[in-house]
């Protein structure tokens, strides 16, 4: 067995890494994959944070729902084991290794990244977080070529290439997406298809900024948990899109390869 790697990494902080983790991983649960876990943003630890509370949730409203086999990378674990042994040893017992990143480029992040099949980077849908990617000239407002983060996944692509790693698949998740249209929105959609053709990701459908999000945090739910028995949960229509928007990056990320995840 060896486990296909997806890391979720932006060097900034806020742009929905984890809760997109998140709904991968009960994705991959929920056709039966066995998924290990890894959250290398410590101390912040949200996705951790998010993993817990399903826990608790599933303990005390007793339903069931599927949990992966978690690792929050501290100080103490980096002191006993190595990153790049650690995912050597989760290749030999699970289908999928689901990578959660903290707000940085540290070299835990560039490690994982390295290792990747997929890396998903969410990117909150305005013109200051593009900058995370690219340069915009003021003036043409076109791009002028590839921030510090695209800069650095281009590094570590060439890097794989030399050691004949098959190609990343990179997708860039516009996220927290408005329900009106302006001239950002516009101006976004052109500069990421402009950036894409240079140094080649994909640029998935969006996921709206919605508060039910938030609210399935606190329980450790995602969209995908709808349908469990004993949950008891409406399904509002802001909820049905929600879960289609789920289900497009799904398509996104795995390119159809995995079926019938909702």
């Amino acid at each position: 067995m060896s486990a296909q790697i997806i890391v979720f990494a932006n060097e900034k902080g806020g742009t929905g890494k984890s809760t997109l983790a998140m709904h991968i991983i009960v994705a991959l649960l929920r056709v039966g994959k066995k998924v290990v876990s890894v959250d290398l943003d410590f101390p912040q630890g949200t996705l951790s944070h998010y993993m817990e509370n399903r826990k608790m949730f599933a303990q005390t409203q007793q339903v069931s729902l599927p949990l992966t086999k978690h690792l929050l990378w501290n100080d103490e674990t980096a002191r006993i084991y190595t990153l790049k042994g650690e995912i050597e040893k989760a290749k030999n017992t699970a289908d999928f290794i689901v990578i959660d990143t903290p707000g940085n480029v540290n070299d835990l992040t560039q490690e994982a990244i390295k290792s990747a099949d997929i890396l998903v980077t969410p990117l909150n849908d305005s013109l200051i977080d593009l900058d995370v990617l690219a340069q915009v000239d003021t003036n043409t407002l076109k791009i002028k070529g590839p921030s510090h983060f695209a800069q650095v996944v281009w590094s570590l692509r060439q890097q794989r290439m030399l050691e004949r790693k098959p190609s990343l698949h990179w997708v860039v998740v516009r996220n927290r997406l408005t329900h009106t249209k302006s001239r950002n929105t516009q101006l976004m959609i052109v500069l990421l298809n402009a950036l894409a053709r240079r140094i080649h990701y994909t640029v998935a459908k969006g996921i709206s900024e919605r508060v039910i999000y938030r609210e399935l945090f606190l329980k450790g739910l995602t969209m995908l948990d709808f349908k469990e028995n004993g949950l008891n949960m409406p399904i509002s229509s802001s909820a049905v899109t929600a879960k289609q928007e789920i289900t497009d990056l799904l398509q996104n990320i795995f390119l159809n390869e995995v079926d019938n995840f909702t």
